[in-house]
C-alpha cells in the first residue's frame, strides 16, 4: 500500500477541515457567529485541496473519495443538528457517494453522458459551469445560509434585511433543487444496474442449468 499518499498536502487540508469542524461545533449553540466564520473557512478550503492536488500533481484515488467524505461529513453535521428533518440530505448524499464510488470510483463525475441534458450541464467541466456552479452554492451554502438566518446571525451581525435573507434562500433552494433531481438520477441508475446485473446472472444460471 502505498501510504505517502495520506500525507499529499490536499489531504493535510482534508485533515485540517476535520479539526476546523470539530473546533467549529464548541461554538455551534453558544457563538453562532464564530461558528459561520470557521465553517466558511472550512468550505474555502474544499475549493483549495482541488487546485492543489493539480499544480503539486497530488492527484488520487483516495483524495477524490476522501474529498467527498468530508464534504458530507460537514454538511451532515449542520444539517442534523439545526433542522428535525435534516438528516434527509446526508442520508442522500452518502447513498450518492456509495452509488457512484462503487462502480465508477475517483472517475464519477465522467460517468454522465447518457444522463439527461439537466444532468450533463450540471456535471460538465466538472461543475464549472454557469448552471453547475449554482447548483453547487445550493449544495454548499445553503446549509449554512438557514443556520446563520434561523441564529440571527444575518441579522444581527451581518444587517441583512429579511427580504435578502428570504431571495437567498429561495435561490440557493433552487440550487440545492438541481443536486437534488442529480442526487435522485445517480441512485436510480445504481438500482437500475443492480437489477440489470441480477437478472443476466440469473439468465447465465439458468442456461447453464438446461
Amino acid at each position: 500500500m502505498k501510504t505517502s499518499v495520506f500525507l499529499y498536502v490536499p489531504n493535510l487540508i482534508g485533515y485540517l477541515r476535520l479539526l476546523l469542524l470539530f473546533i467549529s461545533n464548541f461554538y455551534f449553540d453558544s457563538k453562532p457567529s464564530v461558528f459561520v466564520v470557521l465553517y466558511s473557512i472550512n468550505a474555502m478550503l474544499d475549493g483549495v485541496d482541488g487546485a492543489v492536488a493539480r499544480v503539486l500533481n497530488q492527484t488520487s484515488s483516495f483524495g477524490a473519495w476522501f474529498d467527498v467524505v468530508i464534504d458530507n461529513v460537514v454538511r451532515g453535521m449542520l444539517w442534523s443538528s439545526f433542522l428535525q428533518w435534516g438528516w434527509l440530505f446526508p442520508s442522500l448524499e452518502w447513498c450518492v457517494l456509495t452509488c457512484t464510488h462503487s462502480q465508477h470510483g475517483a472517475d464519477w463525475k465522467n460517468a454522465f453522458q447518457n444522463s439527461p441534458w439537466l444532468i450533463k450541464k450540471l456535471m460538465a467541466k466538472n461543475f464549472k459551469t454557469p448552471i453547475g456552479v449554482f447548483a453547487m452554492l445550493g449544495l454548499h451554502v445553503l446549509p449554512i445560509w438557514l443556520y446563520a438566518h434561523y441564529t440571527k446571525v444575518l441579522t444581527v451581525s451581518l444587517h441583512l434585511s429579511p427580504w435578502l435573507q428570504y431571495t437567498v434562500i429561495a435561490l440557493l433552494s433552487i440550487g440545492r433543487a438541481m443536486c437534488l433531481f442529480a442526487e435522485v438520477w445517480c441512485i436510480w441508475i445504481h438500482i437500475k444496474h443492480l437489477v440489470d446485473e441480477k437478472g443476466a446472472q440469473d439468465n447465465v444460471i439458468t442456461k447453464e442449468s438446461k
